[in-house]
């Protein structure tokens, strides 16, 4: 026997992900491996990913694998370099989120009196509708059914119905949707899961129903014994499947698992399984309060994925008898507001408002050029793993694809996917795109992606190994088959072609040739393709920088893949904690290169790109737009900040700053250079039109400053409204604003200010302002920054008199827009 000892390394513990990986690695031996957790002294079938999230393994647990048989050598071998190596990576599972941020209940909302009740926040955001239980379907009526001599073949084929199933699903699933629901099938198709059920009706004499529902108690009787959060979470998906199985195998005696929802609902649950959730209408689903949900539930990742706030920490039972009535779930406060009146109605409807004139700003400002200060065109794109997220990478601005990783149509399945999935999948991408360039990376799989229906062999460093291009010749099939599917699809719009990992020029000739092949195939057949498909490149092993002017001659476009290259230029494995300290891209040598890269190229007419982690840091662009690139792509939600700061920078400064910076002798000295660059956000005016609004819906003092304060950051002048709205309260009770022929001044200085402002608004009707000098239809609100030089005394007086002018007073209550008010201040007044 042979033992190889490990501290685990995982953050969230052994949870399905992990376990289904090491799993894998330790089934493709002979040998019998145990799974030993010496801190809790549990043991586990190393090849049953069951078994080994049922150890309870936590982060740091001192651990041991156990190895006896025929091949205990080879085994112990290769299994000490995947725990060393890439054990830490199958921890796919994101660390827990932060709780989204809090706000204090606004002064605006606390003067009306709601009736509240307080929880914590799970998913942020403002949902308003009908407070509804949700109708739990009991299991207790499956455990009663008898036992069938037929019970064993109907398993495996109720197994199989599900496994197809959730296959099925993760066809047409992108983002969370489809991890979790990988996760599921995973799960199910795990030996033990099923070695289980039949256990417990051979020993135990239970019928299959019994058996499948003793089966998930058990295992959720050891995750809920767990000390970690994420694995007591887990339960969730145990119950999920166990439930599906019981419904798939007896149609005719579950009720239907999803609740239709008729009307705008506020969902009340213990808990809900991600396919509980997934059944939901999501259009009438406005909110959900679940008592029992923690901050790692699948379900509530699905949530925030779907934009539907939630809470926490209010019980069913404490809400049950509120059931049918009016309620407003506030995730940005942490509360429930029970039967709202007008007055919080009216709150919420200008909550909703800004809301809505935020996410219009962010897509106004997303859909502009990425330009810089000097007109310097610098596209911006999106790196994506399905056709599920472009949508979403266009709607925050991304003027093409940079990067469509493919290999994610090859994980997770028993098979490769075939031509005509394929053709769909980039179809899909390509008229989401609307003839923005879309570039498909060819599959790189194999190293440190292994697929098991390929069997490649374990290697001691796949990053260094068998992968991408490398294994392209043996599986020259599977490579075909995706040219075709991207040739195809490349004939509905604009799509480019890279491959990655290449090293050499006949490398490139080598797929040039086989590109050719592939287009007289089409063409003999008669099918559609693209006639013309640019071919580029990623440029992250260090020797193509030599010879990257030969590499002009046959390609059309180079793309950087940061995050290797810095490893292989430093020889440094980012995922090994006692060297990662050492991976940094922004270094004398990192930036000579690329610099190199980009001068060659350029001089040869060929454009470069940045697809690499490296393109979406903010603090960097400087630095990228100074070495002058032509495209940066990152994740979707990087674009919108990057492509703001982009207009704030002069790219001769920039080119100024990059020649300075691949002068310095150290990576310290550039991050000395780059903090002394930041470039100075532009001073915006004090009287803006964007600042001055006519609304209908402001009827009470309330909603005016609120309105006001939260329009403010809607156009980038605070960050933290309600903070700047409790300054402008708290001066109110000093002294009333009201001074009289219908017109208030709420002022303040302020900390939470970022741009000085005067804010103006003309109400439909007058209202109480709370103030001896009677109502009020005009409010002018002065906010200055605490550090202002304006002295805002000066500025109110200045108002205060003009407002004495009859003829003044006439002028500015005639004006019938926001236009004509900016133009009479900006005659009348001096500021």
């Amino acid at each position: 026997m042979l033992t190889i000892p490990f501290l685990c390394p995982l953050p969230n513990g052994l949870h399905a992900r992990p376990a289904w990986e090491l799993k894998e690695q330790c089934s493709q031996w002979q040998s019998d491996i145990r799974f030993i957790n010496h801190r809790l002294n549990s043991q586990a079938d190393a090849k049953s990913s069951l078994a080994l999230i049922g150890t309870g393994t936590l982060f740091n647990d001192s651990c041991s694998l156990e190895i006896t048989g025929s091949d205990e050598e080879q085994a112990r071998r290769a299994l000490e370099n995947y725990l060393e190596h890439r054990f830490i990576d199958s921890d796919s599972e994101q660390p827990v989120n932060a709780a989204p941020l809090v706000q204090p209940l606004p002064r605006s909302l606390s003067r009306l009196n709601p009736d509240l009740l307080v929880g914590n926040v799970l998913a942020g955001g403002i949902g308003s509708g009908v407070l509804t239980l949700w109708q739990s379907d009991s299991l207790e009526s499956y455990r009663a059914i008898a036992a069938s001599p037929e019970d064993n073949t109907r398993l495996e084929h109720s197994l199989a119905a599900l496994a197809e199933q959730f296959n099925q699903q993760l066809q047409v699933l992108g983002g969370e949707s489809k991890t979790i629901v990988s996760a599921h099938l995973s799960l199910i198709q795990d030996e033990e899961f099923a070695s289980n059920i039949r256990r417990l009706m051979r020993e135990s004499r239970l019928g299959l129903a019994a058996a499948i529902i003793v089966n998930m108690e058990q295992i959720s009787e050891k995750l809920s014994a767990s000390s970690s959060e994420y694995l007591r979470e887990r339960v969730s998906d145990i119950r999920d499947i166990s439930e599906q199985l019981l419904h798939i195998t007896w149609p005719d005696r579950c009720k239907k698992v999803s609740q239709t929802l008729t009307r705008p609902t506020l969902l009340i649950a213990e808990d809900l399984t991600p396919s509980q959730f997934l059944s939901l209408d999501l259009s009438q689903l406005n909110g959900m309060v679940l008592e029992k949900t923690g901050r790692t539930s699948h379900t509530l990742i699905l949530a925030r994925a779907s934009s539907v706030p939630v809470l926490s920490g209010i019980s069913v039972a404490q809400l049950a008898p509120l059931a049918g009535r009016e309620a407003v779930l506030d995730g940005q406060c942490g509360v429930l507001v029970m039967q709202p009146d007008e007055a919080i109605k009216g709150y919420y409807a200008i909550a909703r408002q800004l809301a809505d004139n935020q996410a219009r700003q962010q897509a106004q400002a997303a859909a502009l050029p990425a330009l810089s200060l000097d007109g310097k065109r610098l596209e911006v794109a999106a790196n994506i793993g399905s056709a599920l997220e472009a949508p979403g990478a266009f709607s925050l601005g991304a003027e093409g694809v940079g990067l469509f990783r493919s290999e994610m149509l090859y994980m997770d399945r028993e098979r490769a996917p075939d031509e005509q999935e394929q053709f769909e999948a980039y179809q899909q991408v390509l008229l989401a795109a609307n003839g923005k360039p879309v570039i498909f990376r060819t599959m790189d799989i194999g190293g440190d992606k292994p697929l098991p229906y390929l069997n490649i062999p374990q290697e001691e460093n796949p990053f260094l190994g068998y992968r991408a291009v490398r294994i392209y010749p043996e599986f020259a099939d599977l490579f075909r088959t995706q040219l075709r599917a991207i040739l195809r699809a490349g004939a509905f719009g604009n799509a480019l072609l890279m491959i990655p990992m290449v090293h050499s020029l006949d490398q490139i000739l080598w797929v040039k040739q086989e590109l050719e092949r592939v287009r007289a195939q089409l063409q003999s057949q008669g099918l559609r393709y693209a006639a013309s498909l640019p071919l580029g490149i990623m440029v992250e092993v260090p020797s193509v920088c030599y010879i990257i002017d030969h590499f002009c001659d046959e390609v059309d476009f180079f793309s950087i893949g940061s995050n290797d290259m810095t490893q292989y230029l430093y020889a440094v494995d980012r995922n090994n904690p006692r060297v990662s300290p050492l991976y940094n891209p922004i270094t004398p040598s990192f930036l000579r290169m690329l610099r190199q890269i980009v001068s060659v190229a350029h001089r040869h007419g060929k454009w470069v790109g940045i697809c690499g982690e490296l393109g979406g840091e903010p603090r960097y662009l400087p630095l990228l737009l100074g070495m002058e690139l032509d495209e940066l792509s990152m994740s979707g939600p990087r674009i919108p900040a990057i492509k703001s700061l982009l207009r704030q920078l002069d790219s001769q400064a920039c080119r100024q700053l990059a020649d300075n910076a691949c002068e310095c002798r150290s990576a310290d000295d550039i991050e000395t250079l780059l903090a002394d660059f930041a470039p100075q956000e532009d001073a915006r005016p004090l009287l803006a039109l964007e600042n001055i609004c006519f609304l209908d819906n402001l009827t009470r003092k309330e909603q005016v400053i609120q309105y006001l304060c939260g329009n403010l950051a809607v156009n980038g002048r605070t960050d933290r409204p309600v903070e700047l709205e409790e300054d402008i309260w708290q001066r109110e009770e000093i002294v009333t604003t009201g001074v009289g022929f219908g017109v208030a001044i709420p002022h303040t200085k302020s900390p939470w200010i970022r741009h000085s402002s005067i804010s103006i608004a003309r109400l439909p009707a007058p209202i109480d302002w709370e103030s001896e000098m009677g109502e009020v239809e005009l409010v002018i609100m002065l906010t200055l920054g605490e550090h202002e030089a304006i002295n805002h005394v000066k500025v109110f007086s200045q108002l205060a008199r003009k407002l004495v002018n009859k003829a003044f007073r006439e002028s500015l209550f005639s004006a019938r827009d926001a236009q004509a008010i900016l133009d009479l201040l900006n005659a009348e007044l001096t500021f």
